[in-house]
């Protein structure tokens, strides 16, 4: 989808806005070079040469303001409206009750472990390789998709912000985009061995349940390089890759950024 804003017919400011205009999908956005943009109140990084990223959590809601200015001087307001979306909601009753909660032994650890997640993704700088486009990280079926979420034993579990990619154990995974590695972790509670690669703006991928991670902190990747093999490892009932994608704290939805899955019906 394609939305040109013109500010002004005489004036030679001007707004472009790309991308998918729904609950769980990204923009990108440019202006005139020198521009400022502020996004729900919310300073936004704009590159040298005026693009930027905006992006729509699962939940969000269907009205979002957008301030242009240049030295302090506005030079567009705009309101997005975004489309809601209907997700799957799956009820499964009579688990025993750790597989609804974690052992509080756990808990430490847990929090540990959300920690290093959300600093990985603290990098903010001006690369632009997200604007290279993306691939399939893997190829195989698609088992599980964005948005959706389970109710275990009357408790409604966080909502699922990824597409699981349903293959063996060793199937190779490759970088959807270039990107610098900023976390790698071989065994974390939930997500199992762990990997995410930062896109420029603050947008990263994060690689979950995989058996081996084939790069290191820091490492630039480009696409299409190999980075990790699918496992079966963290809170999993099998051999699958989950792909998430955030844009500062909106998770976004990464079958959005890519054509089907090849073979896929």
């Amino acid at each position: 989808m394609l939305l040109w804003l013109l500010l002004s017919p005489l004036s030679v400011w001007s707004l472009t806005l790309e991308g998918d205009f729904t609950q769980g999908g990204m923009l990108i956005g440019r202006v005139s070079p020198g521009s400022e943009v502020r996004f729900n109140d919310q300073s936004v990084r704009v590159s040298a040469d005026g693009v930027f990223l905006l992006g729509f959590g699962r939940d969000d809601g269907l009205r979002h303001d957008l301030l242009v200015t240049r030295d302090g001087r506005p030079l567009e307001r705009k309101r997005i409206a975004i489309s809601k979306r209907e997700y799957r909601i799956q009820h499964i009753d009579g688990l025993p009750p750790a597989k609804v909660t974690p052992p509080k032994r756990d808990w430490k650890r847990i929090k540990r472990e959300t920690a290093l997640v959300k600093q990985a993704r603290r990098l903010d700088d001006d690369r632009k390789d997200y604007l290279g486009g993306f691939i399939w990280p893997a190829k195989g079926v698609i088992s599980g998709v964005y948005g959706s979420q389970r109710i275990l034993n009357g408790v409604a579990k966080r909502p699922h912000f990824g597409v699981d990619i349903a293959a063996p154990v060793g199937t190779r995974v490759v970088a959807p985009a270039d990107g610098i590695v900023t976390l790698t972790h071989p065994d974390m509670f939930y997500s199992g061995g762990t990997l995410i690669i930062d896109h420029g703006h603050q947008l990263s991928s994060s690689f979950l349940h995989l058996h081996k991670i084939l790069v290191k902190e820091g490492q630039r990747v480009k696409q299409g390089d190999p980075i990790a093999e699918i496992g079966a490892t963290g809170r999993v009932t099998g051999a699958h890759l989950d792909w998430r994608m955030n844009l500062r704290s909106a998770r976004l939805d990464p079958q959005f950024l890519v054509p089907p899955m090849p073979g896929a019906e």
